[in-house]
Order: structure tokens, then C-alpha cells, then sequence
């Protein structure tokens, strides 16, 4: 992502370098135009403190290597950048009002500023929680995605057809199962990943009435652990 934030440096630095030449050479050769005065000053540092927070914005958003984190907050560029575009207009109607106090053109970008600041807040705040409540789910997923990882292994090392049918049917199980897990669920999960390991071995040594033993109980555990589920929703 680190290519895509040069590739926004550049175009940053394109429009921050429009930006001056507009500023300082616009006031001098168009006659009768407002002369550079406090209140232009206030002005121009204003958009210039709005183009550094976009650009503080897009470092944050473009820095993360993980694409799904990445996408959580582009919405920090778009919002940052609404705001220097509306800085930019408000500022550049300052500039140009001829006599216009220089206390009113403060107090307009500083308004316009703090707008900015709420919104870019809002943004950084949503991304984050966004990406906690994303890596709550894969963490609560896990388990059901190991374990069915699992189950398809042992099933591709059957070799007798009475094996491979209870491997179907543990497979099946665990496939059907309630993705989402829960720190209520460990004791139970636990005996199901001891007994997913006496399975696999029981199939390895292609033993059918030892395996036919594990997937029954492995198959009651998967239902137990689905039920309990069902109650902590």
C-alpha cells in the first residue's frame, strides 16, 4: 500500500503546488484584486494546515499492508479531502473580499477547521471499530475453520469405505456447525480438538470400529457445542 501513498504524494503535491502559484501570482497581476494582507495570511495558513492533515490522513489510511484494513480507512482521505475542498472555498472567498476584518476570516476557518477535525474523527473511530469488530469475528471463527481443515485432512487419508463413511460423517458435523464461537464453548471445544486427534489416529491405523466409536461421540460434542451455542446468542 505503500505505492498507492506516493502515488497520492504526487497528486498532493501537484494541487498544494497550484494552490501557491494561484496565491501569490493571481494577487499581483490581476489589477484592482485584493493586495496580500493579514487576513490573507490567515487564510493561507489555514488551507495550508488543511492540506498537511489530508496528507497526514492519507498516510495513515495508505500504511497498512492488509488490503481489508486498508479499505476500513479510505474513508479518511474522502473525508479529509471533502474538508480541504471546503476550506479551500471558504478560504479563497476570504482572500478575495476586499476590507474584510481580519478577525472574521479567523473565526470562519477556524469553524470550518473544527468541522473538518469532527469529521476526520468520526471517520479514524468508525475504521477502528470496524476492524476490532472484523478481527473479533475471525478470532470466533477460528476454531470451526481449523476444525473443519481438519476433518477434511482425515477424510483424504480414509482408505477402507466403513472409515471414510464415519470420516463423512464427522466431516459433515462439523461442517454444519455454528461458525461463530465463544469463551463459554472452550471446555467443551477442547474435547472435541482431543478427540479430533484420537480420530485421525484411529483412521490412520485404518481401525473402523475405533473410528466408528470417536466420530459417534465427536458427532454428540459437535451437537452439544452447537446447542450451547444456540443459548449464548
Amino acid at each position: 500500500m505503500k505505492k498507492n501513498f506516493k502515488f497520492y504524494v504526487l497528486i498532493w503535491a501537484t494541487l498544494l503546488a497550484v494552490f501557491n502559484l494561484l496565491c501569490f501570482i493571481t494577487p499581483n497581476e490581476l489589477a484592482g484584486y485584493k493586495k496580500i494582507d493579514a487576513t490573507f495570511w490567515v487564510s493561507y495558513a489555514f488551507i495550508t494546515l488543511a492540506f498537511i492533515g489530508n496528507l497526514v490522513c492519507a498516510f495513515f489510511a495508505f500504511k497498512e499492508e492488509n488490503l481489508k484494513k486498508n479499505f476500513y480507512r479510505l474513508p479518511l482521505v474522502t473525508v479529509s479531502f471533502a474538508g480541504l475542498v471546503v476550506m479551500l472555498v471558504f478560504g479563497s472567498a476570504i482572500m478575495a473580499i476586499p476590507n474584510l476584518p481580519t478577525w472574521i476570516g479567523a473565526v470562519i476557518c477556524i469553524l470550518v477547521l473544527a468541522f473538518n477535525a469532527i469529521a476526520v474523527i468520526k471517520a479514524f473511530w468508525a475504521a477502528e471499530t470496524v476492524g476490532k469488530i472484523d478481527e473479533k469475528i475471525k478470532t470466533q471463527t477460528a476454531f470451526i475453520k481449523d476444525l473443519t481443515a481438519d476433518a477434511d485432512s482425515i477424510l483424504a487419508r480414509a482408505k477402507s469405505d466403513p472409515v471414510k463413511a464415519e470420516c463423512k460423517k464427522v466431516y459433515e458435523a462439523v461442517r454444519y456447525s455454528d461458525p461463530a464461537s465463544n469463551d463459554a464453548l472452550s471446555v467443551v471445544e477442547a474435547k472435541i480438538t482431543v478427540k479430533m486427534d484420537e480420530f485421525a489416529d484411529a483412521v490412520g491405523a485404518d481401525d473402523a470400529e475405533k473410528a466408528k466409536e470417536i466420530a459417534d461421540e465427536l458427532v454428540v460434542l459437535i451437537g452439544d457445542r452447537n446447542n450451547k451455542c444456540k443459548l449464548l446468542k
